[in-house]
């Protein structure tokens, strides 16, 4: 085996093993999250998931009485959001 062979592929070698496992600083700073951004995020979740099941069902995957069941649920759930989130202020 010649040395001048082998040299450059473990410099190559080497030089990406840093690459990778270098440590990077962190780009963004992370930031706390409040009650109200939770329940913000929440409600949107919940509508989104209330718009997917009108589609569904609309679209013949669902019995009747799940839907209803499923409906009741998520307003239910989303009307405790709202509520938190109005006597928070938000």
């Amino acid at each position: 085996m010649d040395l001048s062979a082998v040299l450059p592929a473990l410099i190559l070698v080497a030089v990406c093993f840093a690459y990778v496992f270098w440590p990077q600083p962190l780009t963004a700073p992370t930031v706390e999250k409040s009650r109200l951004d939770y329940l913000r995020e929440r409600k949107d979740s919940i509508y989104e998931n209330l718009r997917d099941l009108n589609f569904e069902n609309k679209a013949g995957k669902y019995p009747e009485a799940d839907f209803l069941a499923q409906r009741n649920a998520l307003e239910s759930e989303a009307a405790a959001v709202v509520e938190e989130m109005d006597s928070l202020g938000g």
